[in-house]
């Protein structure tokens, strides 16, 4: 010490908190739905084939929306990897002012399931609070202009032990943790 103060005791400069909210967003972004292998590393999902005869040629139907009779449409789904304990659903809009608006999310589904049907839910299956704070399926209401929105059904490694309900942040995180397998059909939605 030659000027009497401590030089191993400096506040943090704002490059280390740079540097940490940079290596934050990254480790959220290694989780966003990539799945990690057994070593903790990020790895690419499995793609998974999603379809829906309801939802061709890409367009949601009125009937799917708060325009129509606002009920789920069916979902099919093939091509799980192998490991695949569990399966969830995410439908929301990538347009939203508040990217992105979780207007379902349904987790718990069975390692065995390969659909959803129009207005229902798999047996067994869970849905979490979606953004409206609802545990439904909340029919998009596009307004002003069209929206896409995605369908995204994805292959967990883990069956996600969480009760129906359970907030969307937590159900999100877990899904992210254990996604091994992932695939989408996006659709846009007319007002």
């Amino acid at each position: 010490m030659t000027s009497g103060r401590d030089r191993s005791r400096r506040p943090p400069s704002r490059w280390t908190a740079a540097g940490a909210a940079v290596l934050a967003a990254l480790a959220l972004a290694a989780l966003a739905g990539c799945g990690k292998a057994g070593s903790g590393a990020a790895i690419a999902p499995a793609t998974l084939s999603v379809s829906s005869a309801a939802l061709s040629p890409n367009v949601l139907p009125q009937r799917y929306t708060c325009h129509g009779a606002g009920i789920n449409p069916p979902i099919d789904w093939s091509g799980a990897p192998p490991g695949t304990k569990s399966f969830a659903l995410v439908v929301d809009d990538s347009s939203a002012p508040i990217t992105p608006f979780i207007y379902w999310l349904v987790f718990h589904i069975e390692p065995g399931t390969t659909d959803i049907q129009e207005g229902m839910l798999p047996t067994g299956a869970r849905q979490a609070l979606n953004s409206a704070n609802a545990q439904q399926y909340d029919a998009p209401c596009p307004v002003g202009h069209s929206h896409w929105y995605r369908f995204t059904v994805y292959a967990l490694s883990t069956e996600i032990d969480l009760p129906a309900g359970a907030p969307l942040q937590e159900v999100w995180t877990a899904i992210a943790a254990s996604t091994i397998g992932r695939g989408r059909i996006v659709v846009l939605g007319n007002p």
